[in-house]
């Protein structure tokens, strides 16, 4: 039977590059996601395992798969951008997260045959990555994704921010190294003249190659709702159900209903008493 299942489990892979410090969403990009995963984390309330990673150039996984609310929010709260952007290998790093719990799911350095012909029902644990650029290290996204499609692992994807030049401000608890960073218009960062270019492009081919969706957030707002109306928030999942009892008691049910009709049609009257005859 397919049923709900809220004990699946939901990966989020954040975006943590120093785009991230644009101001193009006040404050900056970074504290609004923050404060958008915290909504989305308190929004479970416990009820349902949610893993944290984190990427720039390299990704990792920060909380394993959790019901512990506490754990997961003061993970968020500790993040720090870097440089690079590693969306294939965020997704490798989610992936792994989910074979560490569910046994029907290949971490990625096992070779899962992939001949085209891949069907059957998706996993109920889910993807979730969200980033405010472009792959500019490690894995291909493509190819990440062909490894998610392979395990039948749906990834959404969310394109956070605007294309409009702005500063980049981040203070010093938000960058590794501990210095507060300020960058000039055109989304330049430490001089590199890294622009803030969204592949909206590539998150769309990835989500529509493992079953999952694109969606575009331009600022905190439209950030929120994306998160709170994510359609892995309600998984579905097929599971093995013991039927029998109610199959029985149908059928207890039928033979008291044919034993009640066939009282009712054979009902017989008692045979009427002769009258005397007088004497």
């Amino acid at each position: 039977m397919v049923v709900p299942d809220s004990a699946a489990t939901i990966i989020l892979a954040m975006d943590v590059s120093g785009s991230m410090c644009s101001t193009d969403v006040s404050p900056n990009r970074l504290t609004a996601a923050q404060k958008a995963a915290r909504e989305f984390i308190k929004d479970h309330d416990g009820n349902q395992k949610i893993g944290l990673v984190a990427f720039s150039g390299i990704a990792g996984l920060v909380v394993p798969p959790t019901t512990d609310t506490k754990q997961l929010l003061d993970a968020i709260d500790a993040l720090r951008t870097s440089r690079g952007t590693a969306i294939g290998l965020a997704i490798l790093a989610s992936i792994d997260a989910i074979a560490e719990i569910n046994p029907d799911v290949p971490p990625t350095g096992v070779e899962v045959p992939d001949d085209g012909t891949a069907t059957g029902d998706y996993e109920p644990d889910t993807i979730v990555v969200l980033t405010d650029g472009r792959n500019t290290d490690g894995v291909d996204p493509m190819t990440a994704a062909a490894a998610a499609e392979a395990r039948r692992l749906r990834v959404y994807t969310i394109g956070f921010g605007t294309a409009n030049p702005s500063p980049m401000v981040c203070s010093s608890d938000q960058i590794s190294g501990g210095t507060q960073f300020r960058g000039g218009p055109g989304g330049q960062f430490g001089g590199r003249g890294r622009f803030q270019d969204m592949d909206e492009g590539t998150l769309t081919k990835v989500a529509e190659t493992t079953g999952g969706k694109y969606f575009k957030a331009e600022d905190a707002e439209s950030l929120g709702d994306v998160l709170r109306d994510l359609p892995s928030q309600v998984t579905l999942q097929r599971k093995k159900t013991e039927l029998t009892s109610w199959f029985a008691l149908a059928g207890a049910a039928l033979v008291l209903l044919a034993v009640g009709l066939a009282q009712w049609w054979n009902r017989t009257r008692l045979p009427a008493r002769p009258r005397s005859s007088p004497q």
